[in-house]
């Protein structure tokens, strides 16, 4: 267990490395891979070590650092799990059909080997700075929330501290010390005489050290984790929530936080989503052809005959023989874009979505639900520079609802079915049932390409957006053809540290599969 969890000097090194590429001392660093000890981190480490945990931290890897990471990562921790099963694309690998295949440890591997170790050497190397702390606080908040929600109980207080056997925390507690971790953030960063952390300002790829921005976006992730705990938590949830809009929520594009990628900091996605074969789902051209949504022109392509067209998730290999699907759009989600393409980590669009529904909750979000809405959308058009008010205002408008795919007409013998998942229009409809699906519906685009919040705010709402699978591998119960519930602890995990994954599995309440549902999710 040490070998995962454990910071190696090593480790160390290398985190720094990464990050530093526009620092003056990244030469020293990169050529010297074995010199640096924890002991030997000082505050001008703390900035590298902080992007190095951002960018470990929503699961890409660069191409610079062969043997230890790669652009895979992203792929295969999050193309091939997540993404695939929220249906933002197809892979046709195993998980397409709900079968795991080993890829679970991807991105678990990745995780404690790499964003855990930097986010601790940035905090070793901090310490004494108030601001540069609590922003660490809030991105530890948001890097181990995605990961809990991906698993349920993992490794959280003992992380990293070197002990041969790991416990893992239950998902509850976690979620009790994230708002802990929020409040003391914002009191900080709220009281802070200081615009910028001067720790953090040539070096934070995605506020470049900017106060107020790091309190905004604490605040919009505490709003996302109280509606993740409004089932099974809902007093506390609602005063986390009010909480949030009460200190200050994103209110436009401008607070969004996106990460700055570089030649060697890419966006994997971009490098990936075509070169291996990721297409368009059924489930996406229904909502976005019945929408006539002008954001599937800016995130797809044409096929030759001219068509946007979803492959259904779930099917055989070679089930479509040579039927031609529509790839990413290289003029936006391209290799060529690899590195000028910044990486969506949360949107202000998701906020506006998250206080709707909050306001149908009958939760004070200083508005009302539908202006919310709206407003959320057109945050998410304007996002992916569809800008023409006419325009965003007729899709707001909007009566239409999604289609049949096109695929149907090729293959009518399919076990789709004919009436699309979404029967919803976009414009604001008059019962609350039809409310919170509309909400659920445009905050899974608004999140694309997002998928790690996107699959656990379906697994939350249970809404109906996405179709079932065409075929199952999984036989597991609960599982089948629907949406996958978590994934399964990692081979190495449960061989090096078993009595803490058997403990884990005992707080998880249900077997080590993709069908036992996590803490919140009890709807």
């Amino acid at each position: 267990m040490n070998k995962t969890l454990n910071i190696k000097a090593t480790a160390v090194s290398l985190l720094v490395a990464l990050a530093v590429g526009c620092t003056d001392d990244f030469e020293e660093i990169n050529t010297n891979d074995n010199a640096l000890t924890e002991d030997q981190l000082d505050a001008t480490l703390a900035g590298p070590a902080f992007a190095s945990a951002q960018y470990a931290g929503i699961h890409n890897g660069s191409y610079s650092s062969p043997g230890v990471d790669d652009q895979g990562t992203w792929g295969i921790a999050t193309g091939i799990i997540s993404s695939t099963f929220v249906q933002y694309m197809n892979t046709g690998y195993s998980t397409d059909r709900n079968a795991f295949g080993g890829y679970e440890a991807r991105g678990w591997t990745r995780f404690y080997t790499v964003a855990v170790p930097a986010l601790q050497n940035a905090m070793k190397a901090a310490e004494g700075d108030e601001e540069a702390l609590a922003i660490l606080k809030v991105w530890k908040v948001f890097m181990y929330n995605q990961m809990t929600d991906h698993y349920g109980p993992i490794p959280y207080t003992e992380a990293g501290s070197g002990a041969e056997k790991i416990a893992y925390d239950s998902q509850e507690s976690l979620y009790d010390d994230f708002f802990v971790l929020l409040d003391e953030a914002n009191t900080v960063l709220s009281t802070s005489s200081e615009a910028t952390s001067a720790l953090f300002q040539t070096s934070d790829r995605i506020y470049a050290g900017d106060v107020e921005s790091w309190r905004i976006f604490g605040n919009s992730l505490r709003l996302r984790l109280a509606l993740r705990i409004s089932d099974v938590q809902p007093q506390k949830a609602q005063e986390q929530a009010e909480l949030a809009v009460t200190n200050g929520v994103m209110e436009s594009n401008d607070d969004s936080a996106f990460f700055e990628v570089s030649d060697i900091t890419p966006n994997n996605l971009n490098m990936i989503v075509n070169s291996w074969g990721y297409f368009m789902t059924a489930s996406m051209e229904s909502i976005l052809k019945g929408y006539n949504d002008p954001r599937m022109e800016v995130w797809f392509s044409e096929t030759e005959d001219g068509e946007f067209r979803g492959q259904p998730a779930g099917g055989l290999n070679d089930q479509f023989g040579t039927t031609e699907f529509s790839a990413f759009n290289n003029n936006v989600l391209g290799n060529d874009y690899r590195e000028t393409k910044p990486i969506e980590i949360l949107m202000a669009a998701e906020c506006y979505l998250n206080r709707a529904e909050g306001a149908l909750n009958g939760w004070n979000m200083n508005g009302s639900a539908e202006d919310f809405y709206e407003t959320g959308i057109e945050l998410s058009m304007n996002q992916w520079g569809v800008d023409d008010a006419e325009d965003i205002s007729n899709y707001i408008e909007g009566t239409s609802t999604p289609v049949v795919p096109v695929i149907t007409d090729l293959y009518p013998d399919l076990d789709l079915l004919y009436t699309p998942p979404v029967t919803v229009p976009v414009s604001w409809a008059s019962s609350e049932a039809e409310q919170r699906n509309q909400i659920a519906v445009q905050k899974y685009l608004a999140l694309f390409p997002e998928s790690w919040e996107t699959w656990a705010d379906l697994r939350r709402t249970d809404e109906q957006v996405i179709y079932p699978l065409l075929n199952t591998d999984n036989p597991d119960e609960g599982v089948g053809k629907e949406l996958m519930k978590r994934v399964i602890y990692v081979t190495n995990e449960i061989s090096s540290n078993g009595e803490a994954v058997d403990a884990a599995v005992e707080l998880l309440d249900g077997p080590d599969t993709g069908g036992t549902r996590l803490w919140w999710d009890v709807e």
